[in-house]
């Protein structure tokens, strides 16, 4: 299998990959035949993907508002540097943290989470700001919810 320097896929390899992203519960015979290869062809390749750590997982997708989650918000805390491993705990072990981010800027923290209600927000809330100050935006709408990796990048860096 040719991978390419750059991106480490060959036009095949992300061929596969939006294939896998669109449904990754293809067996490796449709996926095949989606990109002109063999069953063992595929395996080979998604093994390999796997390995490189290309391919991390496969997950089903939910939608929160089925299962009494209708409200998504973003918590940003800002906190002392002493208390990284503490935040990362309770991002842990709090069901309704989806996704954190420890970044740069003015926040230490984005915290992504799914709650039932505004009260519901208040009270993970609660249990954040015993790290510092915290800063929530609720979500409206998501124009892209969860976009594909289709190609490489489209912007280029020079060296």
């Amino acid at each position: 299998m040719a991978f390419d320097s750059e991106s480490g896929l060959d036009k095949v390899g992300w061929q596969l990959l939006r294939a896998l992203q669109e449904d990754a519960r293809l067996s490796f015979s449709e996926l095949g035949r989606r990109v002109g290869l063999s069953s063992p062809a595929i395996a080979e390749r998604v093994r390999r993907m796997e390995d490189l750590g290309i391919v991390s997982g496969y997950r089903a997708t939910i939608e929160p508002t089925r299962l009494g989650f209708p409200m998504t918000a973003y918590i940003s805390l800002k906190t002392a540097g002493d208390h990284y491993a503490r935040v990362s705990q309770m991002a842990r072990s709090l069901s309704e943290i989806i996704e954190c981010h420890h970044i740069t800027g003015e926040e230490s923290f984005l915290i992504k989470v799914l709650v039932s209600s505004t009260a519901h927000l208040e009270a993970v809330i609660a249990q954040l700001r015993q790290f510092g100050h915290t800063s929530t935006s609720i979500v409206l709408s998501s124009p892209v919810k969860s976009k594909m990796v289709l190609s490489g990048p489209s912007v280029r860096v020079e060296p």
